[in-house]
Formats: C-alpha cells, structure tokens, sequence
C-alpha cells in the first residue's frame, strides 16, 4: 500500500449508476463514445482511463455512483454533451495489481482494503481504478492501479 496525494486533472468523462457487472458493459460502449468526442472537440489524452466510484459495494447487486473518465488537454472552449471536469487533487491508499481482470477483487482490492482497515486510515467512499495497462477483454495480463481516497 501507497499513501499519495493524486494530481489534478482535467477529464472527459460520463457517469452512471449501476452494479458491479455492469461495469464491463457500460465502460465498452462509454469508452468509443469518448475518444469520438475527444476527436470532434480537438482534446488530446493526457493520461489513462480512470473509473471513479462512490461507495463502492461489497455485492454484484447494489447499485452504486461510477464515472468513466478520460484525461485530456484543452477543451477551454469544449461546448459537447459529455462532462468536461477538474479533479482535485486527493489523498489516497494505492496498489497496482498486475494480472487478469478476474483477479483484480481478489488479488487487487481485497490485500489493499485489507492493510487501509489495519492502518489509521479511514476510506473517504470514493475510489479509482487507473488502467494503465489494458489489453482488451479477456486479456491474461492488465495493470491496473486501485485507489481508496482517504478521509484523514
């Protein structure tokens, strides 16, 4: 576990509520949907794809806030339908989990929920996943970075 303040940054991005499962779904359809907007609005990426959560749930069934989020450069000017944001900077508890997406709760979240819990650290309800490594579905190997900010 990393304890690191994030940057702030500017992001496009669209959010929802939904469970869990549906994250896979949405993110496929949302993800396309950006870089178009990115292309006809003339922003350029400047970093990986970020999914933000509020209260994330510990079940497949609850449904919960989630934001897909792109960083970009520009948009002063940006007059589009999706959300153009600033992200304040965050103090947060990091780990990178590097393998396939159906260890990322096992092998990813739960040792760093785990060591936050032991810590002195209380979880503020917003979490990131930033993927930096992504292969496509059913990939046998990602990097994928899991933030909890914290609330002290």
């Amino acid at each position: 576990m990393h304890i690191k303040e994030t940057d702030a940054m500017r992001v496009l991005s669209v959010a929802r509520q939904l469970t869990i499962p549906q994250v896979k779904t949405e993110s496929a359809v949302l993800a396309p949907a950006i870089e178009a907007e990115m292309d006809r609005a003339g922003l350029k990426p400047a970093g990986p794809w970020i999914f933000i959560a509020q209260n994330l749930p510990k079940d497949a069934k609850t449904p919960f806030d989630w934001r897909i989020c792109r960083p970009v450069t520009g948009g002063d000017d940006y007059r589009g339908n999706l959300d153009l944001i600033e992200l304040e900077p965050v103090m947060v508890a990091s780990a990178r989990h590097q393998g396939p997406m159906r260890s990322l709760f096992t092998q990813g979240y739960a040792p760093l929920i785990t060591a936050i819990e032991m810590s002195r650290h209380n979880f503020s309800g917003e979490s990131r996943e930033i993927y930096h490594r992504w292969a496509g579905q059913g990939a046998r190997y990602h990097e994928i970075e899991i933030q909890f900010g914290l609330a002290n």
